[in-house]
């Protein structure tokens, strides 16, 4: 038996590092077509473009790794099934648990490692990946320059301009930055063309006035008209700055760190409840912990009825509680707002705390999907194995996508809407593993005849000749 397990996990390890190599090649092509234009014209090293696509790798990585567990157990179980060997294992007496024994083995193996991958190197590497792309897009700020807002990139000066016809600047108007301490300098031009070199920057204007101011002296001004004028930044801020920063996203953190985020925000929480419960007992009189804002609101309208129907009551008594009551309700709408703002947020770091566990618990479900999809099909060829798995695995992410979203607006709670998708993919596979342990096939799929193994010519003679 020792053997046999063996067998089938040495048979799974080539299928899965194939498949996850592939899976990651296609991804990582997907990426490099998109982001291909944040490197032309930067003047980037050959190491720092290294450097930022293996940063990206992570999350291709944590992607990938699921799906090459479905399509190796499905290769590998299917070609097992397609040669007989599950037959052969059966006939001798051995389980079609015992046979997947291996294989959960392996899924298990897998799902831990993700785990570890997913809470301790993705957040590093997501981390360090946006902050290197921050800095890939500040060092080339001609690139990035939007009509109708201001860009502060530049060294020394902030500009604008009205439109932009491909690298021509239309209505360009520059504006020197406080750090000139002796003069205040204004350019306004028709058009202007920005262009980079290894050690500067050059801003190329024509027709145009430059306005200067000197500080010190405010009779002291110039105005100088120019067809074409030239201004060359120097390169200090070009270099590709490395910046630090300890403000991270959620994708960025680990499991402690998002639990301690968590921790601050049911404080937050607790100090809105306790803020809003002291202003209703001193207006109301009542200390009632509010659960929501329509029954809060509804207090408030039962107190100024009341207010209304009170006859011991002056005017002028009234109307001051009545306002009391106006400044109550405004600020309650002001602390509900700011507690949903919390919640959400506190919601935001659960998600990601559920999704670090619930994808590489799936690997372990793709291993029951895989072995069972396998031993139906029959077939053990990286193409069947892809297009079977592409459907479970196209569905399934489709459900946590949308179980993420939905429990990042707090439509639902993140246990469920990050574990719903792993549940029906769990009642998916004890489906096919309970027809397959009975021998049983729930469902045939007709393979085309250039995928079926052919005849031998023999039977066919004798088949002819009966």
């Amino acid at each position: 038996m020792r053997l046999l397990n063996r067998y089938i996990q040495k048979e799974l390890y080539f299928p899965f590092i194939f498949s996850l190599l592939i899976i990651i090649f296609v991804l990582f092509v997907q990426f490099l077509l998109r982001a291909i234009d944040r490197f032309l014209g930067k003047g980037l090293d050959v190491l720092t473009i290294l450097e930022y696509l293996l940063l990206n790798l992570g999350w291709i990585v944590a992607l990938a790794v699921p799906m090459a567990v479905l399509i190796a157990t499905l290769m590998t179980f299917g070609r097992m099934s397609e040669d007989n060997e599950i037959n052969a294992m059966r006939s001798s007496g051995i389980s079609f648990l015992t046979i997947i024994r291996p294989a959960l083995i392996f899924g298990v193996s897998v799902a831990l490692m993700l785990v570890y991958f997913n809470n301790f190197i993705l957040p590093e590497m997501n981390f360090r990946a946006r902050i290197l792309s921050g800095d890939i897009y500040r060092k080339r700020p001609g690139l990035n320059i939007e009509p109708g807002h201001f860009i502060n990139d530049l060294p020394d000066y902030s500009m604008i301009i009205r439109e932009k016809e491909n690298e021509i600047m239309k209505d360009v108007r520059i504006f020197s930055k406080a750090n000139h301490s002796e003069s205040q300098t204004s350019i306004h031009a028709e058009s202007g063309q920005l262009s980079t070199m290894d050690d500067a920057i050059v801003l190329t204007l024509f027709n145009g006035e430059i306005h200067e101011l000197d500080l010190k002296d405010f009779g002291n001004y110039r105005r100088i008209e120019f067809e074409r004028h030239r201004i060359i930044l120097p390169a200090d801020d070009l270099i590709l700055n490395r910046r630090d920063s300890s403000n991270r996203t959620d994708r960025e953190m680990t499991i402690p760190m998002m639990m301690a985020k968590r921790k601050s925000y049911q404080k937050r929480l607790q100090n809105v409840q306790a803020r809003m419960m002291k202003s209703f007992k001193r207006v109301i009189g009542d200390s009632t912990k509010l659960g929501s804002l329509p029954l809060a609101l509804s207090i408030i309208d039962t107190s100024r009825t009341m207010i209304e129907n009170d006859t011991t009551l002056s005017v002028s008594q009234k109307r001051t509680k009545k306002r009391k009551l106006k400044t109550l309700e405004r600020q309650l709408k002001n602390e509900f707002n700011l507690m949903n703002s919390y919640m959400k947020s506190q919601n935001k770091y659960e998600v990601e705390i559920h999704k670090k566990f619930s994808l590489p618990f799936a690997c372990i479900l793709f291993v029951l999907v895989g072995t069972s999809l396998g031993v139906l099909a029959k077939k053990g060829g990286f193409v069947i194995g892809t297009s079977l798995s592409f459907g479970f695995f196209l569905v399934y992410y489709i459900l946590l996508i949308s179980g993420e979203d939905m429990a990042d607006r707090n439509l639902v709670s993140p246990a469920v809407g990050l574990w719903t998708p792993n549940l029906i993919l769990l009642i998916a596979a004890l489906y096919l593993t309970l027809h397959t342990v009975r021998e049983r096939t729930p469902f045939q799929i007709p393979w085309p005849k250039f995928l079926s193994k052919k005849s031998n010519p023999e039977e066919s003679d004798e088949t002819h000749k009966s």
